[in-house]
């Protein structure tokens, strides 16, 4: 009975250590009238090159993965005429990136937590390059399918790390900018494959997807470590120099440094979690809001529409070539604009104008489908299968592409950030398969109702977003993390 009386007492105090600086927070947040205060602009003397230069070298991670993304569409026929591949087989070498994806979700919140998020952007780049020398030398399937998988768990790895390591060295009133350059450059890296795929040889196709985890590497030895995960490890004047290099050499650090400091302390008297640990009640909301964002963005769609977007035009009776590449290039510019504004408009606000954008896209593309299929106003068919198709992938683009990444990056305590954005990561890579397995199945069984489906899922997200999802704009990692658990 002693004891249990002493663990309740030790939980209330964690409760009020953590209670007391949201108060404060909360009244930092809000001015007299109520109204959410503008974020500053950074403090004096601070240099931002720095923070540029780190987030640069980052998303270098995110356009690798683009490179892995976007391999396989421009490259299909030739590597099955090369090395003699059945449909079967070239079916197993494209799904298989998704697998090793999971695997690298499971363990990379793991890895990062226990080596550092430089070194997990090193063995992520790694397992890229190999792989892509396998399938370089590839004579037969085996050798493919291994060059797949490593560069699929690659994949897995950096579309976790490298959200959480810019969101971490970030400044609060540019981390969402940031922190979108992440989707950005993975849409640049997929629309880049799939235009020079045109132009090379597959196997120099592979041997391109080695140079951005070259300029990775090179530039992860000139760049600091996170300086929250060096807080958390102990390593204090690692830390404090790691917050000065980024923030510039004349910067005041004092006031974040401590800030950072007085939360991980306060939750290092947490017990350390594992994956049960997560349904407890302290951690459900950020967990839900991690989570559902990422089923909101898979199941919507993205995936099926992404794989066979060639087929969705030829079927709707529209060129294909010039329907995909615009596809290529909307995606970029539209996910670029959706970097700009993130910081301006909100995380909120981004999401709900693109689920609306992704409800409006599948209703379009669903109607041109039923009109075909029924006869009615065929040279209507064309144009709104092309506009459904373009409206979705730029809603898509413009905030549920990036922003359930730029969340999950925000919302989860220092303490479980691995095994819940582990979790979080394999959700959306499992949505990824699960939505890309069954698109063809679905079309069989009716080609306008899988794009009804879709409309009802994007709209059931967009209630999602606007009952459970908070805004963040504006607030460190630590107000956002204790106003939430």
């Amino acid at each position: 009975m002693a004891d249990n009386q002493e663990i309740q007492n030790g939980e209330n105090l964690v409760r009020e250590e953590i209670r007391v600086p949201l108060i404060s927070q909360e009244k930092r947040l809000s001015n007299g009238n109520g109204d959410e205060e503008q974020p500053t602009k950074g403090s004096i003397g601070e240099d931002r090159s720095m923070v540029y230069l780190t987030t640069f070298v980052a998303v270098c991670g995110s356009y690798a993965f683009g490179s892995c993304a976007g391999f396989s569409s421009p490259t299909q026929f030739a590597i099955r005429e090369d090395v003699k591949l059945s449909l079967a087989e070239y079916s197993i070498f494209g799904s298989i990136l998704t697998f090793g994806a999971m695997i690298g979700a499971i363990t990379s919140g793991k890895i990062a937590d226990y080596i550092g998020r430089k070194r997990t952007m090193i063995l992520s780049s790694g397992f890229c390059t190999a792989g892509w020398l396998f399938i370089y030398f590839a004579q037969g399937a085996i050798l493919l399918d291994i060059g797949r998988f490593a560069t699929g768990y690659g994949m897995g790895v950096f579309s976790y790390v490298v959200p959480v390591f810019i969101a971490e060295i970030a400044p609060k009133d540019l981390r969402g900018a940031l922190t979108t350059l992440n989707q950005l450059m993975i849409c640049t890296g997929v629309s880049v494959s799939f235009i020079i795929g045109t132009m090379l040889t597959w196997r120099a196709l592979a041997l391109t997807g080695i140079i951005p985890c070259a300029i990775l590497l090179f530039g992860l030895l000139i760049i600091p470590e996170s300086p929250r995960w060096l807080a958390k490890r102990g390593n204090q004047k690692e830390f404090e120099a790691s917050l000065q290099r980024l923030r510039g050499k004349d910067a005041d650090i004092s006031e974040e440094a401590a800030e950072i400091q007085d939360y991980i302390e306060t939750l290092e008297k947490l017990p350390k979690a594992k994956l049960l640990d997560l349904l407890q009640k302290r951690y459900l909301r950020s967990v839900t809001i991690g989570v559902g964002l990422m089923v909101c963005q898979q199941f919507g769609g993205i995936n099926g529409i992404c794989f066979y977007t060639s087929s969705i035009f030829e079927s709707s009776g529209f060129p294909a070539d010039v329907g995909t590449i615009t596809y290529a290039i909307l995606q970029v510019i539209i996910t670029a604009l959706g970097a700009l504004l993130i910081d301006r408009a909100g995380r909120k606000p981004l999401l709900v104008i693109s689920g609306t954008g992704l409800v409006l896209g599948c209703l379009l593309t669903g109607s041109s489908f039923f009109l075909k299929e029924h006869g009615l106003a065929l040279d209507a068919v064309p144009a709104l299968a092309v506009t459904g198709i373009l409206l979705y992938i730029g809603s898509f683009s413009a905030g549920m592409g990036a922003v359930p990444w730029v969340v999950m990056s925000e919302i989860f305590p220092i303490n479980i950030k691995g095994v819940a954005g582990s979790l979080a990561t394999l959700v959306n890579w499992f949505g990824a398969w699960v939505c890309s397995f069954t698109f063809n199945f679905l079309m069989s069984w009716s080609s306008y109702g899988t794009f009804i489906l879709y409309a009802a899922i994007n709209a059931l997200a967009i209630v999602f977003v606007i009952v459970v999802v908070p805004e963040t704009k504006g607030r460190t990692l630590e107000q956002i993390q204790a106003a939430i658990n």
